[in-house]
């Protein structure tokens, strides 16, 4: 691996993997397990971070792996454990397959320098960015990220409406609109304590792409973290929207590969 993505992956590594916010969403539970930080009772389900499984492995990694499965059994909640391609034990993932979990796409991590991303958010003379807050937008963007993935995600404006409630400076989130449509919607969350804001979102309607209206987003979060002092910028990139960051001077250092697991009744 080149230096440059060495010297990215360790500070992400250290920095985001295990990150805590400082303000949970009314309702959110974190707890710890070993080498595992597991969250509840968000509106997307819940998850499990770590920085390393601090060389648990074999039988030892399959009960950690099944009691992550009970306590979100308890609750009937499904849960995402996000495998990252230089996470060890390699058989990680056959493990979690064996335990009932289902694989979804592998993406790209990317980082950039903020400095290096922010620019002018140059869109299209018909288009224009517009930062939301409100519930209505949420519920906007949500059906066009249906629109876009074919996906019902109703849990997505009651996620934007908790995190904007519970720290209102930990996120913000625009809009790219023509007219009356949503063509484009992103957020950035900024990692408080780290060199590190982060970009999610950023699906675009088929008919609105190669307008260069995404890289108009990323430039205007750019500015968003330039402005509160973040050095770096990262995302999990798609296939689709992994050209256009590494163009844009991002640089890959990972993948990341979600392993979901879901109650037998939500199936």
């Amino acid at each position: 691996m080149p230096r440059e993505s060495t010297k990215l992956l360790a500070a992400y590594d250290a920095q985001l993997r295990v990150l805590v916010p400082d303000v949970l969403p009314a309702g959110e539970t974190v707890e710890r397990d070993g080498p595992l930080v597991r969250f509840g009772g968000g509106p997307g389900g819940g998850y499990v971070l770590y920085r390393d499984l601090a060389g648990i492995d074999g039988p030892a990694l399959d009960e950690l792996i099944a009691r992550q499965i009970d306590v979100f059994a308890a609750t009937g909640e499904r849960f995402e454990w996000k495998y990252h391609g230089h996470d060890l034990p390699a058989d990680l993932p056959d493990r979690l397959l064996a335990a009932g979990f289902e694989r979804e796409d592998t993406e790209t991590v990317v980082i950039a320098n903020v400095a290096a991303i922010a620019r002018d958010a140059r869109l299209p003379d018909d288009v224009v960015l517009r930062e939301v807050t409100e519930r209505v937008d949420f519920e906007r963007i949500a059906r066009l990220e249906e629109a876009v993935w074919g996906e019902e995600n109703e849990w997505l404006p009651d996620m934007l409406e908790s995190e904007r409630e519970a720290d209102p400076d930990a996120i913000t989130i625009v809009v790219a609109e023509a007219a009356e449509t949503v063509v484009c919607a992103a957020w950035i969350r900024f990692a408080r304590g780290t060199e590190f804001a982060t970009l999610w979102g950023g699906a675009t309607l088929a008919e609105w792409r190669r307008r260069g209206i995404y890289r108009a987003t990323v430039a205007y979060r750019a500015n968003l973290a330039a402005e509160r002092g973040f050095c770096y910028l990262e995302t999990d990139a798609s296939d689709d929207s992994r050209p256009i960051l590494e163009r844009l001077g991002f640089v890959p250092v990972t993948t990341t590969t979600p392993y979901v697991w879901s109650p037998p009744e939500a199936n």
